[in-house]
């Protein structure tokens, strides 16, 4: 396997756009890695945008975003409003957050939801709007597990220490009280896909985050 290291377009640290549609679903996709990247570029700027957090959603998605940018120049989140599960249907709403963004954001890296195959309409969305916007960037799709049962073959890996892994479960299950009724959000979860993961890229570590990456130039 070939191993790659994160270019710049600039001098100084990398900077990282993190999309999620829902309060935890950066952490979840991406939390792992997100520490590895702060950890090895150290002062990287960490942009962190969050489609539908309202109320104590709002609070956990602030929370998590000040624990897993610790370490990172980690910008004020941009948390909006949209009613899970109904963005589709206000797209054009959605679509002018990504204008916005797009007029202040050139990310080395932007972070994102799986697009093609994902089963949730929101995420699917947040994907296709990724790609609409950012048409010269650095783009890796984010797996999260779920009832529908819609995990694929990522092709993109991230080898992590069990050190962030545990950590990104810790924080997981500390911020996120208000998921903790489902029966799927428990630790055995992100561990588990995380040991699978790492199976299939032969980590030294034996875990591991995988991504979907449609387009890298070599």
């Amino acid at each position: 396997m070939i191993s790659l290291t994160l270019d710049q377009k600039r001098a100084g640290p990398p900077e990282i756009l993190c999309l999620g549609a829902h309060s935890d679903d950066i952490e979840i996709g991406c939390g792992g890695t997100v520490l590895r990247l702060v950890r090895q570029y150290p002062g990287c700027i960490l942009h962190w945008v969050v489609f539908s957090a309202i109320g104590a959603r709002a609070d956990e998605a602030r929370r998590g975003a000040e624990l897993f940018g610790c370490g990172a120049d980690l910008r004020e989140p941009l948390l909006k409003t949209f009613r899970d599960s109904f963005m589709p249907f206000v797209g054009a709403e959605v679509k002018a957050v990504f204008e916005e963004l797009k007029q202040t954001v050139s990310p080395d890296l932007i972070l994102t939801h799986r697009g093609r195959d994902d089963a949730h309409q929101d995420h699917r969305l947040i994907a296709e709007l990724t790609w609409n916007t950012f048409r010269d960037h650095f783009i890796l799709e984010y797996e999260i597990p779920k009832y529908d049962g819609d995990m694929g073959q990522p092709n993109f890996f991230v080898p992590l220490d069990k050190e962030p892994c545990e950590r990104k479960v810790q924080y997981l299950m500390e911020v996120f009280e208000s998921q903790r009724r489902k029966r799927w959000f428990e630790p055995d979860t992100f561990l588990g896909l995380m040991r699978l993961r790492g199976m299939e890229c032969n980590a030294p570590s034996g875990y591991a985050e995988a991504f979907y990456c449609r387009k890298l130039v070599f």
